[in-house]
């Protein structure tokens, strides 16, 4: 794709002839943008965020909680990463949330606030249950 420099003209270093450094911010042939990986590089920050927040609200209605026997496990959020999923915290909060990242003991995402999306995350032992939609 490009050729690797010992020194970049950009640190102070030479540059051999024909180089053409990568647009950065994206482009067909360069670099993904920050927070892409369309291109077949990870985003920053982690390899599984697709897009960021969703371009639409979540649904207008509250699902109903069903009861949960067992602990919250990343196992079991997985199956919601980018989908609404209405979410009940331990302390009382619910909300929807767009997860994008689940981790061994973490999920991480978007969570709606009236009237946008804030990017939120949390630990699986603060989640009482959750539903996808």
């Amino acid at each position: 794709m490009y050729p690797i420099l010992e020194q970049d003209a950009r640190f102070g270093g030479g540059q051999q002839p024909g180089f053409q450094p990568p647009p950065f911010g994206g482009g067909q042939q360069g670099f993904p943008p920050f927070g892409g990986g369309q291109q077949g590089f990870p985003p920053f920050g982690g390899g599984q965020q697709q897009g960021g927040a969703p371009s639409t609200p979540p649904p207008s209605y509250t699902p109903q909680e069903s009861a949960s026997l067992f602990a919250v496990d990343p196992g079991a959020i997985r199956g919601c990463l980018y989908r609404f999923t209405y979410v009940w915290l331990n302390n009382g909060s619910s909300f929807w949330f767009y997860p994008t990242f689940v981790g061994r003991d973490s999920v991480a995402g978007y969570r709606w606030r009236g009237f946008r999306w804030v990017y939120y995350g949390t630990d699986l032992r603060r989640i009482r249950s959750f539903r996808c939609s």
